[in-house]
């Protein structure tokens, strides 16, 4: 991979690292409960939720990084798990905020056109 296209691929999986901090560790401290914008109460009450969708977010992370390991040979594996990240953001934006669209979707999607355009 090109400089440029590893530094946003390592971008967007540090990004899905913080996440899953936010949601398996810091959900229900002071720093979650601002980030998401929730009462301690409903923190409290949706904590193994919270922490399910963080793992979710580190083996997003996992992949990319197993992706960029490998160099050339991995170029598929980081194709598959940008898709995956650009899918989630969607999602979320359709479902949750459109903040996340910006936040999440738009990174991946960075790092996979200057993936496929090298």
């Amino acid at each position: 991979m090109a400089v440029a296209t590893t530094v946003v691929v390592a971008f967007v999986a540090l990004l899905h690292v913080y996440f899953m901090v936010l949601e398996m560790v810091l959900w229900d401290k002071p720093v979650g409960l601002r980030t998401f914008r929730m009462t301690q109460e409903f923190a409290t009450a949706s904590k193994k939720l919270a922490a399910n969708q963080g793992l979710y977010n580190g083996f997003l992370a996992a992949g990319l990084c197993w992706g960029m390991t490998l160099g050339a040979a991995g170029r598929g594996i980081v194709v598959f798990f940008l898709c995956c990240v650009i899918i989630a953001g969607v999602y979320g934006a359709l479902t949750v905020g459109r903040k996340i669209l910006f936040v999440q979707a738009l990174p991946a999607a960075a790092g996979l056109a200057l993936l496929l355009l090298q």
